[in-house]
């Protein structure tokens, strides 16, 4: 399975065809996206109107090509899209609610995914009525549901192609800091500029920021040169995985407004708890403990595991 996944990767970074539209040869989408909606906070509303919704995001997310890459259906990215609604008008088909939305990666020569993106949005408002068809046209960004949805496609095909190539998903999150860009103007909460840490704005422009580059190489060394070679040598993958988290520190350090090295040591925690468990040299486990105890001290019950 995971060869096949390098095999497209590398295969279309080399013809450079990385860039957004559809393709002109058929080829199989991107993402393998599971929607789930939780509407228990909403009565009195007929039931049809939240399977259309499902449905029609399930589609969306699924059957439209993000980029040029060709993938097999079994190299799909698997993700999850957790909606739980708030409130919903009928006078205007209106939504209010809040999004999860989470990635995850095979491990090489394991039966073993690993997160790579998991964020909370707590700014998923937009509106839809039970027949409309989704349309997405990145120069033309002029509905809040799919810019979202889109925003979040780029954001998970562009951070797993980080863990396969240095740097590897440039073009495409790029893509996400255009809808990101181009959404300023929709008038609703979570686009805009600079507003605040962990918006949907402030998350791309931070990991595309070159004081982060650091962070982006982790993601490859965590997971190519780390997680991908524990069965082949254990010591020398979690020694890899050492450097990684050397190198978080060192976004961390360059950016340390920024909430991104604090995501990933959320979205990590246990399974770096679990590399370094009863594991590793006194000085590896002294070295990574103080790095992620600085960047995410709330995490220290976790973290205190790391030195056992």
């Amino acid at each position: 399975m995971f060869k096949g996944i390098r095999r497209s990767f590398y295969t279309l970074t080399l013809v450079g065809a990385m860039l957004t539209g559809y393709g002109q040869h058929a080829s199989a989408q991107e993402l393998n996206a599971k929607v789930v909606i939780n509407r228990s906070q909403i009565s009195n509303t007929t039931e049809a109107v939240f399977e259309a919704l499902q449905n029609s995001l399930t589609a969306f997310l699924n059957e439209r090509q993000w980029t040029k890459m060709t993938y097999e259906d079994y190299e799909r990215i698997n993700c999850t899209f957790s909606i739980t609604l708030k409130t919903y008008s009928e006078t205007d088909n209106s939504f209010t609610g809040s999004i999860q939305v989470q990635s995850v990666r095979p491990v090489y020569n394991s039966n073993y995914s690993t997160t790579v993106f998991n964020i909370q949005d707590e700014n998923f408002n937009f509106n839809f009525q039970q027949f409309d068809q989704l349309d997405f046209r990145p120069e033309q960004v002029d509905n809040n549901l799919t810019a979202m949805l889109a925003y979040y496609a780029y954001l998970i095909i562009g951070m797993d192609m980080d863990t396969m190539a240095p740097l590897g998903g440039t073009d495409i999150l790029q893509m996400a800091m255009d809808v990101a860009n181009n959404a300023q103007n929709l008038g609703y909460a979570g686009w805009k500029a600079f507003e605040d840490s962990r918006n949907r704005f402030a998350i791309i422009n931070d990991y595309l920021d070159g004081g982060l580059e650091p962070l982006r190489q982790m993601e490859y060394e965590y997971h190519r040169l780390g997680l991908d070679r524990m069965t082949e040598n254990t010591d020398s993958a979690r020694s890899a995985v050492t450097s990684a988290i050397v190198l978080l520190k060192q976004a961390h350090e360059n950016k340390s407004q920024s909430l991104l090295p604090q995501i990933i040591t959320d979205i990590k925690r246990d399974e770096i708890v679990s590399i370094y468990s009863s594991k590793g040299t006194r000085e590896e486990k002294e070295q990574v403990y103080d790095i992620v105890f600085a960047i995410n001290a709330s995490q220290n019950p976790y973290w205190e595991k790391i030195k056992k």
